[in-house]
C-alpha cells in the first residue's frame, strides 16, 4: 500500500467514525497516534474502512449488530457504551437498545445483560447531555 492509499484508508475510517459520533475522530486517533501512526490505519482502517462502510448492510443494522456482540462478548465495556451512542446516534431507538438488552439475557446470560444495562444507561446519558434532550 502506498502512503496516498494508507492516508485515504485511514481519512475513509475517520470519515465513518464521525458519522457514528462527531467527537470520535480526534479522540481516537489521538489516543492511537500516541504509540504510532499504524494503529489508526490498521485498526480503524480495517474496521470503519473496510467493513462498517460496506453496502450489503445498513449502517443502523451495523450498529445493532455490534452492539449485541459487544453485550455478549461482555469484555469490552467502554466499545459498548461508545456504539450504544453510536446506535442512538444512527437512529437506532432506546427501546431497540432495550430489547437487544433483553435478547442477549437470553443468550448470553444475565450478568452480560447487566454489563449492557450499566453501559446503555452510561451511553443514554451521554447522548442526552449531547443532545440536550431526555427521551426515558
Amino acid at each position: 500500500m502506498t502512503n496516498t492509499d494508507t492516508a485515504d484508508r485511514r481519512e475513509r475510517a475517520l470519515a465513518m467514525l464521525k458519522s457514528l459520533d462527531p467527537a470520535a475522530p480526534a479522540k481516537v486517533s489521538a489516543r492511537l497516534d500516541r504509540l504510532t501512526h499504524d494503529f489508526a490505519e490498521l485498526i480503524l482502517g480495517f474496521s470503519f474502512a473496510d467493513i462498517v462502510s460496506r453496502p450489503g448492510i445498513d449502517l443502523k443494522t451495523r450498529e445493532m449488530l455490534t452492539v449485541a456482540a459487544l453485550m455478549a462478548m461482555g469484555t469490552a465495556p467502554s466499545q459498548l457504551e461508545f456504539h450504544v451512542r453510536a446506535a442512538l446516534n444512527v437512529g437506532v431507538t432506546r427501546q431497540e437498545v432495550i430489547e437487544i438488552l433483553l435478547q442477549i439475557a437470553v443468550y448470553a446470560g444475565v450478568p452480560a445483560c447487566m454489563n449492557g444495562i450499566a453501559a446503555a444507561e452510561k451511553a443514554f446519558d451521554a447522548h442526552d447531555q449531547r443532545t440536550g434532550s431526555e427521551a426515558r
